[in-house]
Formats: C-alpha cells, structure tokens, sequence
C-alpha cells in the first residue's frame, strides 16, 4: 500500500500536490506517502506566494513555518557562525532555552548532533557525514545515514508527541558535478501544520552538507509512513479548503493585459 505524488519541481507545490493527493484519500489520511522534490532549495521562503499563504494560516493557530524548519536546521546560526562553530552555539544557547527534558527538546537537529548513547561521547551524526563525504579519499557513496527514533526516549503509550521524523538516508549521486540526494522517512506526518516547514528545513539541511562537502544539491525525497490532512487547533475542515484555494490562487499565473 503507497500513494505517489506526481514529482514536484519545488518546495511549495510538492507541498500543495501532496496535500491533493491525501486529502483525497478516505479520512484524509493515507500510508506510504512518496513525496518528490526535484529542486528542494526553491520555493521555500515567504517570498514564494504559496508559501506566504501557508505560512499566514498558521501564524493564527500553529507554528510557523520558519519555526517547523529550523527544528531540522538553524540556517540563520549556521550562516552566522559558521561550521563547525555553530554546533556549539546551537548547543549552548538553544537547547538551554528550548530543552523540556530529557526526552524531547523538539528539535531533530539536537538528535543529529548529539545523539544519546549509553556509554562514552555522543555522537555527531551530521558532521561525521560532512567530513567524510568531503574527504575524496573515501570512496563510499551510500553510507551516509542519520537515525532520529531513539527506542529508550521515544517508545511509550501516547499517541501523540513525541518524534515524528524517524530516519535520513543520504547518497552522492556519481554523476558530474557530483550531486547529494536525501530520503526521509516519517513515522507520522501532519500535512497542514508540519509538512511545509518539514521540507524546507530538509532542503536548508542538504543544502548546508553539499556546501560543506563541495557537492550539487540533488532531489530530495519523503516518505510519509503515514500522512493525514490535518486540522490544526482552532480551525475546521472548511478552514483547510479555503486555505488550499488561497494556495491555488497566489500561484495561479497572472494573465497578460489586454489591449
């Protein structure tokens, strides 16, 4: 069982046509949902008009979608600070404020650089990827893997909270220039309130390791093990079509003037 969505060329209309497709699906809510972004960079800031759309609609009843991607990576620390300075600055000054626990600080970026063991140093997952991908000694094209689910903090009884993003696969595509390409996976996936920031924070994160590693952003890749059009606190199913309208409209192209 597995919904396609045709590819997308962006950020914004991967978003719109993923949202098309589970919003079609009985209970608006589908499994194995495959979400592909040809260009994962682009349309993903409020200068798109679909995005700004988006992201007014959520500024009344969830997070933006500026807060969403920034969970997956701090673009504004890291091109303030540099890498691999801005690891500690992130873990200095945001998990000191943000932190609710042990359990869960809300932010995928502190589990891929400091991911919990039981013995010894944490390991930085996503610095360890950087720097052998941009060593050219190192001949591995597919053993660039991320793991986010953590079976001690994250396996309890509540079906809500908690992690949603479980897992990142990277790969250098041999081509010329070489290229990055990046499969995430969702345990479960809110396709109103998350899935917008979700893939621009995705593309911010391939973008900062192609920089590093001297690579070509590639296409990137969700899959959604399950996906539901939600209904975000405070907003009905009516909400949701009159935002998806807005949507379709701020893309729609602007007729030529007449004469």
């Amino acid at each position: 069982m597995y919904l396609p969505v045709p590819p997308q060329p962006d950020c914004a209309t991967a978003w719109r046509e993923a949202v098309r497709a589970v919003d079609a699906e009985p209970g608006h809510e589908a499994y194995n949902v495959i979400i592909d972004v040809a260009d994962p960079t682009a349309g993903s800031t409020i200068a798109h008009p679909g995005v700004a759309a988006v992201d007014a609609f959520l500024a009344s009843c969830a997070k933006p979608i500026e807060t969403v991607a920034n969970t997956i990576f701090p673009a504004a620390l890291y091109y303030r600070h540099g890498a691999p300075e801005f690891f500690d600055v992130f873990n200095h000054r945001v998990l000191a404020k943000v932190r609710r626990g042990e359990r869960w600080s809300g932010y995928y970026f502190e589990r891929m650089i400091d991911y919990p063991v039981s013995s010894g140093n944490s390991p930085n997952q996503l610095w360890n990827i950087v720097t052998r991908m941009g060593d050219r000694s190192v001949k591995a094209l597919n053993k660039y893997e991320i793991s986010l689910f953590d079976p001690v903090r994250d396996v309890d009884n509540s079906p809500y909270g908690g992690q949603c993003l479980s897992f990142l696969s990277f790969k250098i595509v041999p081509s010329a220039p070489r290229k990055l390409i990046l499969t995430a996976q969702y345990r479960n996936h809110y396709y109103v309130e998350k899935l917008l920031g979700n893939i621009i924070g995705l593309g911010r994160l391939m973008s900062f390791v192609a920089r590093e590693a001297e690579l070509e952003v590639g296409s990137l890749t969700i899959v959604s093990t399950h996906a539901k059009v939600d209904q975000p606190p405070r907003t009905n199913r009516g909400e949701i079509k009159t935002l998806l309208a807005q949507f379709d409209q701020a893309i729609a192209p602007v007729a030529p003037a007449t004469v």
